[in-house]
């Protein structure tokens, strides 16, 4: 049977608080905090341009996801040969910088998998997929992107599908197809050595469409 347990950590962030709900369980830590080294969400802000990044660890897995500004997004695609009307569509599709790796320092040796098909976002009381890029490939014809230009998107969106040894990394852009300053709930699922496991981190925001925060 599962435990159920909760915590809660005060700190200097106020009401700023990263809610980390787990399939097992709910953790609450302050943003100001450091997390326990068993699971949780830290949030972190560049000083440099302002944008914000949600970095999840459970186990011996690490998920990253930073903001992505649309004028970033349009200025990757815009060297391509995208249509106006996809360039659009990708920058307003709420995209973060995605890293996913597995840390191995539970030291059991055991791979990491993950399949982004299973993931979730919960937003204004609706539950939806994330945006794979399979689905959006197939969407295109090829006056919307031409066949070089859908290689950019093919092997620049994270994989779908993608198991990790211990100390394996990857990166690539994650979207989830709702409006720019949005602030959703994201579902996440792995395996660690075959064995399912799930949890939720709260309150991510898809970056604004701005030239820059700061």
């Amino acid at each position: 049977m599962y435990s159920r347990w909760s915590r809660r950590f005060a700190g200097n962030s106020g009401n700023n608080m990263v809610l980390f709900s787990r399939q097992y369980g709910v953790l609450l830590a302050g943003l100001s905090l450091a997390v326990p080294a068993g699971a949780g969400v830290r949030h972190t802000v560049n000083d440099s341009n302002g944008l914000r990044g949600w970095d999840f660890t459970d186990g011996d897995i690490q998920i990253e996801l930073i903001q992505r500004l649309p004028d970033q997004t349009r200025a990757l695609f815009m060297n391509h040969a995208f249509s106006r009307e996809v360039i659009e569509q990708l920058a307003l599709s709420c995209m973060f910088q995605t890293i996913i790796r597995n840390t191995g320092r539970s030291g059991s040796g055991q791979p990491v998998a993950v399949d982004l098909s299973q993931w979730r976002l919960h937003h204004d009381g609706k539950t939806g997929p994330v945006l794979l890029k399979e689905p959006l490939l197939a969407s295109w014809s090829d006056a919307d992107a031409s066949t070089d230009a859908k290689l950019v998107v093919r092997w620049g969106m994270f994989p779908t599908e993608q198991e990790f040894q211990p100390s394996d990394y990857n990166w690539g852009l994650t979207a989830y197809g709702i409006p720019p300053g949005t602030e959703f709930n994201l579902e996440v699922s792995w395996t660690e050595g075959g064995t399912a496991h799930a949890a939720t981190i709260e309150g991510i925001v898809c970056a604004p469409d701005v030239d820059k925060l700061k």
